[in-house]
């Protein structure tokens, strides 16, 4: 129930929707007693990383006028290029440039201190620390969490705790939720795309999100060095298992010649998956400090975070990523195998099953 009484929406099971509640009372209890609030999403954000932070820096802002409320950013990077048109997206403060030691962090789209990278100087500086989260925990940061794996976004649980307290989700509460939304449901097309996630994404919209002006500046405006890149990612993607398992990277001599910017090719996974009969994905790039970043994706039942946690990275059953430690190669050498071994258990577990 919100405060006001009405109910939210939010996971049928009364049991799962009971807990939620009571983990939005804890987390709204320790905001009460905060004047400095930090909130943080993990290292390399998405749109759902970015745009959760904002909803709930403003849902707090309003709900809390006396609160200092900073988005901080987990690396001493710029907010990507596609993501700079979110409302107060500008107000983002880099982790080196953020010298407090603040009241309560608040992480969010993550539960797990490693996945801060620089910011994570900032968590263990703060008096308090909460987590609202859609990924399965492993070393949770904080006591005062909400984590539901069954929810599609963390931006889906934000427009959920802002119902709870009542809040007016005014347009661009409803433009940051929107994006973190329909980024991680991957334009309602992955499998995570559930009648939830509809509900609020209808409720977004009735406050005065605009999903065209999402569409356009996520999916519409590509620089044409980043196309070029595209076009070499798509040129090398091959495919092994009887084509079940696609894969892709980028080195940085590619992001060199094209011009592209590192974090324009984090959407080049979604172009591996496309390919016909696939039901993994992978995509590489080369990224400083002699280290690759991956990305999986699955169409099916197949759970790639178990792939992602061995290779020390984390995600959803659909969508994870690791980093490691060496070259394009190297990792490829590393996590192909493990693909395998993901996709022949599951084929042998529906074996057993049938």
């Amino acid at each position: 129930m919100s405060e006001n009484g009405e109910r939210c929406y939010g996971p049928l099971d009364p049991d799962e929707y009971q807990k939620q509640v009571e983990g939005f009372k804890r987390i709204a209890k320790l905001i009460d007693g905060a004047s400095s609030i930090a909130i943080c999403a993990h290292t390399s954000p998405d749109g759902d990383a970015l745009g959760s932070v904002l909803g709930l820096m403003l849902t707090i802002r309003q709900h809390w006028p006396q609160a200092r409320v900073t988005p901080l950013l987990a690396d001493n990077a710029p907010v990507p290029r596609i993501y700079r048109f979110l409302p107060h997206a500008n107000e983002f403060v880099m982790p080196d440039d953020y010298k407090e030691d603040p009241d309560l962090f608040i992480a969010v789209d993550l539960s797990e201190i490693g996945r801060l990278n620089a910011a994570a100087d900032v968590c263990k500086r703060a008096h308090k620390r909460a987590v609202i989260d859609h990924h399965p925990p492993q070393n949770p940061l904080a006591t005062a969490c909400v984590v539901r794996t069954s929810a599609a976004a963390a931006g889906i649980l934000i427009a959920e705790f802002a119902q709870y307290l009542g809040a007016n989700i005014d347009a661009s509460i409803a433009q940051n939720l929107m994006c973190a939304v329909v980024t991680d449901t991957g334009r309602f097309q992955y499998q995570n795309s559930d009648g939830e996630s509809f509900e609020v994404a209808s409720l977004l919209v009735r406050c005065g999100a605009s999903p065209s002006d999402i569409s356009l500046n996520v999916y519409q405006s590509f620089r044409l060095p980043f196309l070029h890149l595209k076009s070499l990612v798509m040129g090398r993607i091959k495919t092994f298992e009887d084509g079940r398992i696609a894969y892709s990277y980028a080195t940085q001599n590619d992001l060199e010649r094209t011009g592209a910017d590192l974090d324009e090719s984090d959407g080049l996974i979604d172009v591996v998956r496309s390919v016909e009969g696939s039901e993994i994905a992978l995509f590489l790039k080369k990224i400083p400090n002699g280290q690759v970043r991956g990305n999986l994706r699955s169409k099916g039942n197949h759970d790639v975070s178990v792939v992602a946690n061995l290779m020390g990275g984390g995600g959803h059953k659909a969508a994870a990523g690791f980093t490691f430690d060496g070259d394009i190669d190297e990792a490829l050498a590393t996590v192909l195998p493990l693909l395998r071994v993901l996709l022949n258990a599951n084929e042998e577990a529906l074996k057993e099953e049938g």
